[in-house]
């Protein structure tokens, strides 16, 4: 792995928990493939032709009113979205509980870049991609063990700052403020390429590709492709762009986003998910 990356450039998902997660899988796809520039334009990606059909349907699965937001929802009026920047970034800094999630918010299309980051993470390739979050520091690094080359655990302490506002996010409030300011999701998902587009719809599935990632015992070896490093077992590397990042952020982090989505797909749906 010879390039520095991280997976876990993160916020959330539905607002704190994808996003972070969205954000790494990009950092980690370029773990694997050296070379690759990541885009800073403020373009958002036009959506695949190869976009699943369901994100282009106007039947809605999942409608935002069966959410189980508290009755104290703010009813306060929204920003329009090209003006909404500020208080959105204020209130994910609120729900992370304070300025660990303000140092690493790019502050510039925060609704455009969490859902740009979303949609994508069920794909295999992630193309171009606006990150949400400021990429985490140091140098991705892989060990030998019984000669075969693998992610080193060590890559796991890169997280924390990002596993901090991971722990921290309370599922039913990040819902509440998600319910609230949903139109504002649900206009930038169809300015991404998805007219008639459901994001919620989107946001589950993302939630269950990324809850049916399988879970490692032990590190999965690796191994070059021309100037790339992939995954030597082809299962897990035929895996999508989200999966694959779970794969590497070490089991423990593992388990503790997949909790929180458990969680937060629980309150989406009025439906309590058993424990994985």
């Amino acid at each position: 792995m010879s390039r520095q990356t991280s997976t876990g450039s993160w916020i959330g998902a539905v607002v704190v928990v994808l996003a972070v997660i969205a954000a790494g899988a990009y950092l980690a796809y370029k773990a694997l493939h050296p070379g690759t520039v990541p885009t800073t334009a403020p373009v958002l990606p036009a959506a695949p032709a190869s976009a699943p059909t369901s994100a282009a349907t106007s039947s809605i699965q999942h409608p935002i009113a069966q959410a189980a937001a508290p009755a104290s929802t703010s009813t306060a009026a929204l920003p329009a979205l090209d003006g909404s920047d500020a208080s959105m970034a204020a209130a994910l800094i609120a729900l992370a509980g304070g300025g660990d999630l303000r140092s690493l918010l790019l502050p510039q299309q925060v609704i455009a870049r969490i859902v740009a980051t979303i949609d994508t993470l069920p794909r295999h390739a992630l193309g171009t991609l606006m990150l949400p979050l400021h990429t985490p520091k140091g140098a991705f690094t892989v060990t030998e063990i019984d000669g075969k080359t693998v992610i080193s655990e060590q890559n796991a302490a890169r997280y924390a700052p990002y596993m901090l506002i991971v722990d921290r996010v309370d599922p039913k409030a990040l819902v509440a403020w998600y319910v609230h300011v949903y139109p504002l999701f649900q206009q930038a998902y169809r300015e991404l390429g998805y007219p008639k587009g459901y994001f919620n719809d989107r946001l589950i599935v993302v939630i269950d590709n990324l809850l049916a990632a399988p879970t490692l015992v032990k590190p999965a070896a690796l191994t070059q492709s021309g100037p790339f490093h992939v995954y030597a077992d082809p299962s897990l590397e035929s895996l999508s762009a989200g999966q694959r990042l779970l794969l590497r952020v070490g089991p423990a982090n593992d388990a503790k986003i997949k909790a929180k989505l458990r969680a937060i797909r629980g309150q989406l749906t009025s439906k309590k998910l058993p424990p994985g």
